[in-house]
């Protein structure tokens, strides 16, 4: 097997790195509090709509409605139930914002030199905006109904598409692997 020359590795690494670099961020975390055993838990609801205030959310387009619905199939396909006295409270939240998408400036691509006074020539990189987009942050955390304690916490973030169908399925994508970190209750 024919390895590449020195003077290729370089430029290699460096457009892996960039092409890294430019995807975008998913972060995915888990907490759980230890000594607690999952399966000893059989059902779940989502706490209070007021105390949560899910009217505010209602034509925002913030998603809240689609982490609900994505949170519910997962604890679904691990056994849990609904039920109206649960054993284990859902609190969710959702939070969204606008970022902005930037580059840095070229000399090769991007004019000639600034002047920046007294005979001083030079090239100052800069950051451009070159779009926006929309970040949002998913917080799940269970809450066991008769201690009132969190048990466990997990949070997702992702870009988020403007699409509502696309933005739905990344919200899909997310939960779903928030909960591959779940640990998987044995009954």
């Amino acid at each position: 097997m024919r390895t590449l020359p020195k003077f290729l590795k370089m430029p290699l690494l460096a457009l892996a790195l960039g092409l890294g670099a430019c995807s975008a961020e998913q972060l995915t975390q888990t907490d759980q509090k230890t000594g607690v055993n999952l399966a000893s838990y059989q059902t779940y609801n989502f706490m209070d709509e007021t105390a949560r205030n899910d009217s505010a959310f209602q034509h925002s387009g913030s998603g809240i409605f689609d982490l609900k619905r994505a949170v519910a199939h997962e604890l679904e396909s691990r056994g849990f139930r609904r039920a109206a006295q649960p054993d284990l409270w859902v609190n969710i939240g959702i939070v969204t914002q606008q970022k902005d998408q930037t580059r840095q400036t070229d000399f090769r691509t991007d004019g000639a030199p600034q002047y920046i006074g007294q005979r001083n020539y030079h090239w100052q990189a800069q950051e451009v905006v070159t779009g926006q987009y929309q970040e949002g942050t998913a917080t799940i955390e269970l809450v066991d109904a008769a201690r009132k304690e969190q048990v466990w916490q997990g949070t997702t973030t992702r870009v988020l598409s403007r699409n509502t169908s696309k933005s739905a399925r990344q919200i899909d994508e997310g939960v779903a692997e928030l909960f591959r970190k779940f640990p998987v209750p044995t009954r």
